[in-house]
């Protein structure tokens, strides 16, 4: 039986972004493109550009589609690869962490947050490790309506990365 890869291997799988220009109906992203075309990423390019998140700054699932979207110029970014891809970037980093990596050499997986800023509780070691992370950096964490969530998401947003400067 292979062995499963960890995923610091997925992470480095050389996996390239592709486009699809035709999205099947019914499938992720499809009402969303209204006929345009959408990137499903890479498991690099979400851990890129989720390293360049700097202390303090948050990003939604919906913020990091967008701007993947914009990079590759199509209508939208996969949200089922995206999400992958994230948690995928989270674990990595968790792994690295595990070998002793300091926490300022890893990817920021902290910071990214599901639709209204809550805290996503897939994630490595659930929404408390995340609300820890977050606090550490000075991002207050709240619950609403059940779950924990980031009030001031939408002012932490990294205007720089988002193409909205």
């Amino acid at each position: 039986m292979a062995r499963k890869k960890s995923a610091t291997e997925h992470l480095n799988s050389g996996r390239e972004p592709h486009i699809i220009h035709q999205i099947p109906r019914g499938a992720p992203g499809y009402a969303e493109a209204k006929g345009g075309s959408m990137v499903v990423s890479s498991p690099r390019e979400v851990d890129e550009f989720v390293r360049q998140l700097q202390p303090g700054e948050v990003i939604t699932l919906d913020d990091l589609r967008a701007a993947l979207a914009r990079r590759h110029q199509v209508a939208v970014a996969c949200p089922v690869s995206t999400a992958i891809f994230a948690n995928m970037s989270a674990r990595a980093a968790e792994e690295l962490r595990a070998r002793g990596v300091p926490q300022d050499d890893l990817t920021p997986w902290w910071r990214v947050l599901k639709k209204g800023g809550f805290l996503n509780p897939k994630l490595p070691g659930g929404v408390e490790r995340q609300a820890a992370l977050l606090a550490e950096e000075g991002v207050r964490v709240s619950p609403l309506r059940r779950q924990l969530a980031v009030y001031d998401h939408a002012e932490r947003r990294p205007q720089h990365l988002l193409g909205e400067d």
